[in-house]
């Protein structure tokens, strides 16, 4: 049973982002890590989802020098339960 999970919470509505997730799990998921990885959008992620992990690696597109409005909402839902 691994010992620490990691949450990747990530947007991604075009292929190359969809590329950069799943490299990201596929990193932290390599066999020798002792690591639960979980790899979730923003829509799916729920607050509980946050609580259960041990750390989260957000991912997110750039627009306009600043994160895309699916990954403000979902920080704003996770903030909210706290």
């Amino acid at each position: 049973m691994a010992s620490k999970t990691l949450l990747i919470v990530a947007h991604a509505p075009s292929p190359n982002t969809k590329k950069l997730a799943q490299a990201a799990y596929d990193g932290a998921n390599h066999p020798e890590l002792d690591i639960n990885v979980i790899l979730k959008s923003p829509q799916d992620t729920q607050p509980e989802d946050v609580l259960a992990a041990d750390a989260l690696l957000l991912g997110t597109t750039e627009n306009l020098a600043y994160m895309a409005g699916l990954t403000k909402d979902f920080l704003i839902a996770v903030i909210i339960q706290f």
